[in-house]
């Protein structure tokens, strides 16, 4: 993503923003502004080291040598994040980034993962040290008993997306090495690639909401905003082939997208779901397929959203042979301490970063569950109309 952008659109300004939709989780309260401080400078003297950039200079990824240009390596190699404005407001942290859209963009991921490990070790110090041994002797526990499920399903195939909302760096790594050894080839590889060089693992993942967002928000006039999402897509084929080609349909509306979807975008290798009832965007992405001509069984179906086992199983034996099925699994993976903690203070909660605004221009993401929508209500309302949207069911945010 951050290569297509720094092409294509690397002059662009944005502002990147923290968002705890879970409003009963204080952040501020339970984290130390002064050690949040210090995490986010250490993030930003950071940079690769030389077996990082070798990896990623050589490595194959979805079956594509190099698929980093060289001046794009030298720009990553030489970057440091820019600064951050850190403010508490009550219970709750604001937290924002500004700049050029390649460097800003690349904050979202080791933000959300150090507040969630901030948070995490908050709650732990509270603990003694049989507590703590207990608890993780039974999230131990409880990840084993749902990778003991999965594996009743051979043909499954599960993704680690787990790193954003993590419970911290290592139990991510300690979940990654417990798939990798309950599932075997079942298990796809992780969204974490510093887990990925070190697992000798396969790097995996898609592109994100944030492209059409800020695509979105640069569109001058109603037609050209239509077509946002579309010029992503057209950007992105330009660049990658293969299993990179994944369509995520839904940041205004599933339906309307592929309604209004260019042929070639059916050509596609597949689409993730992640938002809205996932069995209704599979039955509505096969019914796209083949409306263009294409054979759904030779498609992905990739499903990322709020996932556990029991949900992953369900939606693999309803579509198993009808697409090609896999499972994007985030934080019920790396964070799930549901009922573990005193007053259950290790439970996740829904926190994400990200674009608030371009060259000065709010965003906006509708997504399939209106519980999910966000920025100004008179753009949402536009944008609404612009791509047609109607009435929504909305959906519990889990995660």
């Amino acid at each position: 993503m951050c290569q297509s952008v720094f092409r294509n659109r690397r002059d662009t300004q944005v502002t990147f923003s923290l968002i705890n939709r879970s409003k009963h989780v204080p952040l501020a309260r339970l984290i130390d502004e002064g050690e949040l401080r210090e995490q986010l400078d250490h993030i930003r003297s950071l940079k690769l080291t030389r077996g990082e950039s070798t990896w990623l200079r050589g490595n194959t990824f979805y079956g594509k040598r190099q698929m980093f240009r060289p001046d794009f390596m030298e720009w990553f190699e030489n970057l440091t994040l820019p600064p951050y404005h850190l403010e508490r407001v009550g219970d709750q942290y604001e937290l924002t980034f500004e700049g050029n859209w390649p460097e800003v963009m690349l904050w979202e991921i080791p933000a959300l993962s150090v507040l969630m490990e901030l948070r995490g070790r908050a709650v732990l110090n509270t603990m003694g040290r049989f507590e703590i041994q207990v608890l993780y002797a039974r999230a131990m526990t409880k990840l084993w008993e749902k990778v003991e499920d999965l594996r009743q399903e051979p043909g499954v195939r599960i993704a680690d997306f787990g790193t954003r909302r993590r419970h911290s760096f290592l139990w991510q790594d300690w979940c990654v090495q417990a798939m990798l050894e309950g599932l075997g080839s079942s298990f796809v590889g992780t969204s974490n690639c510093l887990i990925a060089k070190n697992r000798d693992l396969e790097a995996i993942g898609t592109n994100a909401h944030e492209l059409p967002m800020v695509y979105a928000a640069l569109a001058q006039d109603d037609q050209s905003l239509a077509q946002a999402p579309y010029d992503v897509l057209a950007d992105w084929h330009e660049e990658h082939d293969g299993n990179l080609r994944i369509i995520l349909p839904d940041t205004y509306g599933t339906e309307g997208f592929l309604a209004k979807a260019p042929d070639w975008l059916a050509g596609w290798t597949g689409i993730r779901i992640d938002s809205g009832d996932p069995a209704t965007g599979a039955e509505t992405a096969i019914r796209w397929w083949k409306e263009r001509g294409e054979d759904p069984t030779k498609k992905l179906v990739i499903f990322s959203d709020g996932l556990d086992e029991a949900k992953i199983v369900e939606l693999y034996k309803r579509f198993e042979g009808r697409v090609r099925v896999s499972f994007g699994w985030g934080t019920l993976l790396t964070n799930d301490f549901r009922g573990l903690a005193p007053d259950d203070g290790l439970a996740p909660f829904s926190l994400v970063c990200k674009a608030i605004s371009a060259n000065g221009r709010p965003t906006v993401k509708l997504s399939d569950n209106p519980n999910k929508a966000m920025g100004p209500s008179a753009e949402i309302d536009r944008y609404k109309r612009v791509f047609g949207v109607g009435q929504q069911e909305a959906q519990a945010v889990i995660v």
